[in-house]
């Protein structure tokens, strides 16, 4: 179970990345439908911290708080499972 939640939150986290990386690119159109999906499952997530923080002008931090609260909620719930066992 640790392995799958590491490895769940780990690609989750990798999605994050990406998503942030091909905002910064102009995607060719045979792509965009990668964009689109990094879009749909990203962007839910990354909206409730938009909402939250203040707005730094065109710095967007809350891809990076949001990295940060889900490294956190990995390592408690690993943590949990760990004193469960």
């Amino acid at each position: 179970m640790q392995q799958f939640i590491t490895v769940f939150f780990d690609v989750y986290i990798l999605l994050i990345v990406a998503y942030v990386l091909t905002s910064w690119i102009r995607m060719p159109y045979s792509l965009h439908r990668v964009q689109r999906f990094l879009d749909d499952v990203c962007e839910p997530y990354i909206r409730i911290f938009r909402r939250v923080l203040p707005s730094f002008g065109p710095i967007d931090i809350s891809p990076i708080v949001a990295i940060i609260t889900l490294v956190v909620v990995q390592r408690v719930l690993v943590g949990v499972i760990e004193r469960l066992q």
